[in-house]
């Protein structure tokens, strides 16, 4: 079986002359072996029962869903390669029925000359429609393809629930920390393109940078890596050094991962809410950041926090309300982004204030209450009385004006009462 690192370089002909196609270093050293992939031994353990399906060549249809740069499509080939079968890649973003067709004719095809089974690896499977996912339907159902789809997506949202009842849908997490730095160590010392002379210097505070601020992604770490060490030869092409500094400056337009239509975003939403909730302000201006550096609308998180001020604070401290509105309108006058600070204010503000939701539960209450007694009408001491009619018919006879409220009101106005007594 091939080794993790052994890759070769793609070449066409330019006249006749053969030219190297580039290879990104993550494509380069993409595991060919189970025991290569990292950072999935949730799934992929030695002792799991998936993965002695898998190295039998017994595993069916799944569906691959875990952030990027996980390793989905390396899962997928190192599987075809397990079970003895061709390979079909292809895209729901450029791909439909049609590709999808031909592919079905070639496994058809290879079945019959060889009698070999056919994988057929979709990536990004839930930008395909609901037409284009049951075309598959049929093929999965007779076995003419191994199906495996790949999404970044909750495969319960994006997902048919035909196609989900034909697969395993196998949960891949962001690759740590220590499984990157393995990852990038072992491409700093088997990549033929990075260890070409001069050799590079590379310190391991360099090496655990890239990892950490890779976020869980492989192939974002790799690549950077491989941005590092050509930097480093042409900032010092004698004694090539990949320093923290060569490293932050990569990352500098580097993007967070974030999805404000998708999963993440609700994700990062409840982590806030909760945040605010468990009176934690620091947890809350992370989340409420990590939101904002991604490119969230803040008029998003204003409407959410307008609303946690009277579900979750409510008359425990009703200047909340207030101040949420002030900084609502001050973000629209001041802009971004400078206009973050009044986000930041308003969330140490929500996350320290008393929390009380009796108010919430009383809204629950109350409407629980109409629906269950209807519509009944008002009562008829209660009802106004503009004209002579009604009042002859009793609308608002009984009505009793609270006498000693007023009373004590106007007192109050006029300093003749306390609301506390003196202490």
């Amino acid at each position: 079986m091939a080794g993790l690192f052994d890759f070769h370089d793609e070449k066409i002909s330019s006249g006749n002359a053969s030219v190297s196609v580039y290879q990104p270093l993550a494509d380069r050293v993409r595991p060919t072996s189970l025991e290569d992939v990292m950072g999935q031994d949730d799934i992929l353990g030695p002792d799991k029962p998936l993965r002695m399906l898998m190295e039998a060549g017994l595993s069916g249809s799944i569906i691959l869903w875990g952030p990027p740069g996980c390793g989905k499509t390396t899962l997928a080939r190192v599987l075809a390669g397990l079970s003895d079968s061709d390979f079909i890649q292809l895209s729901a973003v450029t791909s439909g029925v049609k590709e999808m067709k031909a592919a079905f004719d070639q496994a058809a095809y290879t079945r019959k000359t060889s009698g070999r089974k056919t994988i057929l690896f979709i990536d990004e499977i839930h930008r395909f429609n609901k037409a284009q996912q049951d075309a598959l339907l049929p093929h999965i159902e007779s076995g003419l393809v191994i199906f495996i789809g790949a999404t970044t997506e909750n495969p319960s949202f994006e997902v048919n629930s035909a196609l989900l009842s034909r697969c395993q849908v196998l949960v891949l997490k962001s690759i740590s920390v220590p499984a990157l730095i393995t990852i990038l160590a072992r491409a700093i010392e088997k990549d033929d393109k990075l260890n070409r002379e001069p050799k590079i210097d590379i310190s391991d505070d360099s090496i655990e940078r890239i990892a950490m601020m890779a976020a869980g992604d492989a192939r974002i770490a790799l690549n950077v890596l491989e941005t590092c060490c050509e930097v480093s030869r042409q900032k010092t092409p004698e004694k090539p050094v990949v320093t923290p500094e060569i490293v932050a400056e990569t990352f500098q337009s580097k993007l967070l991962r974030y999805d404000k239509g998708g999963e993440e975003h609700y994700n990062l939403i409840s982590a806030l809410h909760k945040s605010l909730r468990g009176s934690d302000p620091d947890a809350a201006l992370y989340w409420a950041y990590r939101m904002i550096d991604g490119g969230e609308n803040c008029r998003y998180l204003f409407r959410r926090m307008i609303r946690f001020a009277a579900e979750d604070i409510g008359m425990a401290d009703p200047f909340a309300m207030t101040l949420a509105m002030s900084c609502a309108q001050a973000f629209e006058y001041v802009g971004p982004p400078e206009a973050h600070l009044f986000v930041a204010q308003l969330v140490v503000y929500l996350a320290t204030a008393p929390k009380s939701n009796a108010l919430y539960k009383a809204e629950s209450r109350v409407k629980r209450y109409i629906r269950e007694i209807g519509e009944p009408g008002v009562p008829i001491h209660l009802r106004n009385a503009p004209t002579k009619l009604m009042q002859e018919l009793g609308y608002g006879k009984e009505y009793r004006y609270p006498v000693s409220q007023s009373v004590f009101i106007c007192q109050l106005l006029m300093g003749k009462k306390k609301l506390l007594k003196s202490v």
